[in-house]
């Protein structure tokens, strides 16, 4: 079986694309093999910034034949439809077969394919993956209609077998392909033949290319880290950078250098961020001093003088850089002492989004919830307050304009900087996070206060506009602020009703649109107190509306109606993300449904520690055989009620009882009802689903014991009322008719 190696040589392929671009060779071109009759043993893609290399091994040697048979229209069918099915066949008149079948004769063809040899079909394919590769970005050059990344250059293309190697016939818009590839731009520009892969690889490393991505990465870091240790530094770690510079040179050469004196004393995440972004530089620390004192570079080639001058010319746009970014530490450091209110005044300018105001008027909102917030972590209001109004100030920073990716982190050292207190520079930068589902959570308590304001108010902002997330479509991540929201939550153990700021904070929208006329503005703000102090949106606005006489303005009236339904929407959408965070964490769907749809479930805290116990009960033998018994006491209550039209749920009287069974079940419910409703009153549900355990041997033997439909109307009817008190009793825990099993 003879192996393939393709390479696809080219200008320079963009660092980002490299990976991505060589799993689309192996799979556009392996996919089309196999499709048309090619199998193979392995098969491998590698890259360099400039070729795409894939090599298959032990490839078949040619396509096997293959022999279709088709059912075709009834002998006697028309002339019309006999000659169509030939045309899809490919066949002759005389090639049909006429055969019986129970629906009487019918015509058959059997249609033989033949194999084709391999290098046939690698042409077929190669061209069909190089006309249709999808880079994210490609451009056309030259006279030819061809798209590449950047020009293409050369192809090779070669099967190989203990007999040699020999050169696929191919040719794409006057590219030709052959056995040869190039080395190093610089260090080694001549051509050479290969025979397959591994002859390939080793010239290649003659040649001054590593071809392995990982094998550049592996070499850069070695390097990177021996020169940082004879110095006594260490190289700050980013895999993503090393990765990125992995795919800029073919031959990593690496050179380490020293930061100026001047620059020493910027904040070391500003040093780093410049050397990344603008440089391609990792980072070079002083371990006893946490201060960044150099850098490495990774030039592409080896030089006479040992990459002085490469370093040389690296140090000096690299001084040009710091220079910058100190020229903006210096000036935003002078805005900050002087209270940075220049700032936050300037946001009053810039757009939030058109429907929902200024980032000015988002800190406003932010920060009455965060005060609204801080009591019920136990934080300073006016500590989260300030916090919140100066949060957001470094978005006007020049530090900030150039690097956006330091927002939050400079806001802490703006904040320091201000003499403000460090919880409220620390709720600067943390504020943002979580970002990710692997990002740290913030506890501090003002932190979470600003974080939790922050988030909601993104969230309610975009409800309230009707602005949801559809499909796979979330343009302002609202399910990632929502898995922020739970995630505070839940890992500060924080006991909140999410719906009730989820209101106050809906209003405070519809306060700053349409709270014009002094009327309405009152209104919003007697509605806000009035839920922020007692909770239940609902109520709160009949409340405050049936306080005042005369007409109400329009928007209000509508407000009564609009708004409870927006905050429930909002709700669901949270339960949403809660089930979709706590399926990942093994809890069963089904499980969380049964939860939320308990009283309380706006509490998230409360709402995950029941669905945790409740999973872990059903996984003992007690939960699942309670489970099934509780299922069997519904459905036969649900079907006679039904079928009575009456509801059983009057009480159940232990004197018509008839079998000790029966009675033990009375006892037992009874003492259950009082243990669960005890526990679930304290919020120990492990208690509860203990007191549930309690009840699954006396419910079994009843059920085994007794028939509920006696041919005794009285004690029919007292029984359907005892399956009512175990559907109450098991209900205080979840909707246990929401499980599955």
């Amino acid at each position: 079986m003879p192996d393939l190696l393709i390479e696809l040589f080219s200008e320079e392929i963009p660092a980002r694309m490299q990976a991505r671009a060589a799993a689309d060779l192996k799979k556009r071109m392996t996919d089309g093999l196999v499709e048309a009759g090619l199998t193979y043993a392995a098969a491998h893609a590698l890259s360099t910034p400039r070729r795409l290399t894939l090599a298959v091994d032990g490839l078949l040697a040619e396509s096997p034949t293959l022999r279709e048979e088709r059912k075709g229209p009834k002998v006697g069918a028309p002339d019309k439809a006999v000659e169509g099915f030939l045309r899809g066949a490919g066949i002759s008149r005389d090639q049909l077969e006429e055969r019986e079948t129970p629906k009487g004769a019918v015509y058959f063809a059997t249609i033989e394919k033949p194999g084709r040899p391999a290098a046939e079909i690698i042409a077929e394919v190669l061209e069909t993956t190089i006309r249709n590769f999808p880079w994210p970005k490609s451009m056309r050059w030259g006279a030819g209609s061809l798209r590449w990344v950047r020009p293409l250059q050369s192809i090779l293309c070669i099967l190989s077998d203990e007999g040699g190697a020999e050169v696929v016939p191919f040719e794409i818009e006057g590219l030709k392909a052959g056995d040869s590839t190039r080395g190093h731009r610089f260090m080694a520009p001549d051509s050479f033949a290969v025979t397959g892969f591994e002859d390939y690889s080793a010239k290649l490393k003659r040649a001054y290319v590593i071809l392995h991505p990982a094998e550049r990465e592996a070499a850069i870091w070695h390097d990177a880290t021996n020169q940082a240790f004879a110095g006594g530094l260490e190289v700050v770690e980013d895999k993503g950078l090393l990765t990125e510079v992995a795919g800029l040179v073919e031959w990593p050469v690496v050179l380490m250098g020293k930061i100026d004196d001047d620059f020493l004393e910027l904040p070391p995440e500003v040093l780093q961020t410049s050397m990344k972004e603008h440089q391609k530089f990792f980072s070079v620390r002083n371990p006893k001093t946490g201060r960044i004192e150099g850098f490495v570079t990774v030039a592409n080639r080896e030089t006479a003088d040992h990459g002085a001058t490469i370093l040389a010319g690296n140090q000096k746009v690299l001084s040009a850089r710091l220079a910058d970014a100190k020229f903006f530490w210096e000036n935003d450091l002078r805005v900050a002492k002087e209270g940075m209110s220049s700032w936050t005044e300037a946001l009053s300018n810039v757009t939030f989004h058109n429907k929902l105001g200024t980032q000015a008027e988002r800190i406003e909102r932010i920060a009455a919830l965060a005060r609204e917030l801080a009591p019920v972590l136990g934080a300073d209001p006016d500590l989260a307050e300030q916090a919140a109004r100066v949060a957001k100030a470094d978005l006007s920073s020049e530090m900030v304009y150039e690097f956006p990716e330091l927002q939050g982190l400079m806001g802490r050292y703006y904040a320091e900087a201000a003499g403000l207190p460090q919880e409220v520079a620390n709720a600067c930068e943390q504020h943002y996070s979580p970002l990710g589902p692997s990002d740290d959570v913030p506890s501090e308590k003002i932190s979470v206060a600003v974080a939790l304001a922050d988030k909601l108010d993104t969230l309610t902002g975009f409800w309230a506009i009707d602005e949801k997330p559809t499909g796979s479509k979330d343009p302002f991540a609202l399910r990632r602020a929502a898995l922020g929201v739970i995630r505070l939550v839940l890992e500060n153990d924080i006991r909140t009703p999410l719906d009730q700021h989820i209101d106050t904070h809906l209003l405070r929208h519809e306060l700053e649109q349409n709270g014009d006329d002094a009327v309405s503005a009152g209104l919003m703000r007697d509605m806000i107190k009035e839920i922020a102090e007692h909770g239940v949106f609902g109520s709160a606005v009949r409340t405050v509306l049936d306080a005042f006489d005369g007409d109400l303005p329009k928007h209000m009236e509508e407000l009564k109606d609009s708004l409870p339904d927006v905050s429930r929407d909002l709700l669901t959408f949270f339960h949403d993300r809660l089930k979709v965070f706590l399926r990942d964490q093994g809890i069963r769907h089904d499980v969380i449904d049964a939860c939320i749809a308990m009283d309380g479930n706006d509490d998230l805290t409360l709402l995950v520690k029941r669905a945790r116990a409740l999973e872990a009960f059903l996984k003992t033998e007690d939960g699942e055989n309670l489970l099934q018994g509780f299922k069997r006491a519904n459905n036969i209550l649900s079907q006679a009620e039904e079928k009575d039209g009456v509801e059983y749920s009057f009480g159940a009287d232990k004197k018509f009882a008839e079998d000790d069974s029966e009675i033990a079940l009375f006892d037992a419910l009874e003492l259950g009802e009082g243990a669960i409703s005890s526990a679930i009153e304290a919020e120990d549900f492990a208690a509860a689903m203990g007191g549930m355990a309690a009840l699954r041997a006396p419910i079994d033997a009843f059920f085994e014991a007794v028939q509920v439909n006696s041919d005794k109307e009285i004690v029919r009817r007292n029984r359907l009322n005892l399956l009512h008190q175990i559907r109450a009793v098991c209900g205080q825990v979840a909707d246990l008719t929401r499980l599955e099993g």
